[in-house]
């Protein structure tokens, strides 16, 4: 169903920059270079993967001597940033890695080339990789890499507490927090983030696995729904008990206090594993990593980065075969030796420590069922009402029906 959302004001303004740009300059609207040709592809990268990109690139060129690869890596503070600008210019590289949060608002701008589907197959990629680089119903992005959250816990306090598994349930979450608090000594049961900017991706393990939605499959704000409302209450009802802390200061490493133990549980995605084994190697052992524990079912949100060609680029054949290389199983899996990533394409898990890792075979299992966040160009916008009404659950100052209320009202102004 075609979705029609209102664009932010901020959009607006950069969608007539964009259009003045375009009137000044020369888009090429099509192929433009052959793939056999020689050529250089520019292409942007975000945070440690613009930083790895380019051992990649090295290769693909030795393969390839025709094309030269110039990879810019950008910091995540600034790629927002830097992105607005070169679309406002028409001046994005042939191909830039994107968050899913930023596809739908491109997308919405008119400078993303949409995916070639005789090329790059949807059935090859995680379901929640390939959504969020769907805008409108048409893909804008090819996944690179996804993540997902899982619950992190420490057996050993667990033993203490009594508790011999994982919780799998909303009830048993809740209850093992209470143990671990009461029997193990831990100053908390669990660390929920309580209040603040994308408390919502602290949420949407709750919402989604309550069956609940921001915005439902027509469109529409849904966050005042049953099943969100009881997923708000769940939510609160950690602070309300004082199984989770109410407050937090900026930089909060929750790593820290999983060491001490005053935290046991949390949940995370899989850079917590790499962090866990090399900063606190005493903890070897000690901890382990569970699916989301289930209401209607266990899903999590799904997060990772797509590759997009610019609208714009003059060598897109070659950009084409670039991602192509850089989404194949085989490079998937060498991807995630050297960055550890998470791969996209489902087939990349088949063979390796891929496979053959129990702890790894986690986030495989819940990537199967994850849900990608809404693909909109006011996506921050929206989801700043969730954090919004957290807040106000979570310090206790509203009824997570009252919150939920006021944030659908402001959604719905939001959303058409």
């Amino acid at each position: 169903m075609h979705r029609a959302v209102r664009t932010s004001a901020v959009a607006l303004s950069i969608a007539g920059l964009a259009l003045a740009a375009a009137a000044c300059g020369d888009s090429s609207g099509g192929e433009g270079v052959a793939a056999d040709q020689k050529q250089t592809l520019t292409v942007w990268g975000m945070g440690t993967e613009g930083q790895k990109l380019a051992e990649v690139a090295a290769r693909y060129e030795a393969q390839h001597p025709h094309i030269t690869i110039e990879v810019t890596p950008i910091g995540w503070d600034v790629a927002h940033q830097k992105l607005v600008a070169a679309a406002a210019a028409r001046t994005l590289p042939d191909i830039a890695q994107m968050g899913g949060t930023y596809v739908g608002e491109f997308a919405d701008l008119g400078v993303l080339e949409p995916v070639d589907t005789t090329v790059f197959h949807q059935e090859d990629f995680f379901k929640a990789g390939w959504d969020q680089g769907v805008a409108d119903g048409t893909a804008y992005g090819v996944p690179w890499y996804v993540d997902t959250r899982v619950l992190y816990y420490r057996t050993d306090l667990a033993e203490k507490a009594g508790i011999t598994e994982p919780p799998a349930t909303w009830q048993k979450l809740q209850e093992d927090a209470a143990a671990l608090q009461q029997k193990a000594g831990s100053r908390w049961g669990i660390y929920l983030q309580p209040s603040g900017l994308d408390t919502v991706q602290s949420f949407y393990p709750f919402l989604y696995s309550a069956g609940g939605a921001v915005i439902d499959d027509s469109g529409k704000a849904a966050i005042n729904s049953p099943a969100a409302v009881r997923a708000f209450e769940y939510y609160g009802s950690f602070f309300d008990k004082g199984l989770s802390r109410k407050s937090v200061q900026p930089g909060y490493d929750v790593t820290k206090d999983f060491n001490s133990g005053d935290v046991p549980m949390f949940f995370s995605g899989p850079w917590h594993m790499g962090i866990l084994k090399e900063q606190y190697p005493q903890l070897d052992g000690k901890w382990a990593i569970a699916p989301v524990p289930a209401d209607q079912s266990s899903t999590s949100m799904a997060g990772g980065s797509s590759l997009v060609i610019s609208e714009d680029s003059e060598h897109k054949a070659a950009a084409k075969e670039f991602i192509k290389y850089l989404t194949d199983a085989e490079s998937q899996a060498e991807w995630y030796k050297l960055t550890a990533d998470l791969p996209a394409n489902k087939a990349a898990w088949n063979s390796g420590d891929l496979a053959q890792s129990p702890q790894l075979q986690i986030f495989r299992q819940q990537m199967e069922t994850a849900k990608a966040a809404p693909t909109l160009p006011n996506l921050t916008e929206i989801t700043s009402k969730v954090d919004d009404a957290l807040g106000a659950v979570d310090q206790g100052k509203s009824s997570a029906k009252s919150a939920a209320d006021t944030a659908q009202s402001q959604i719905e102004s939001l959303v058409k």
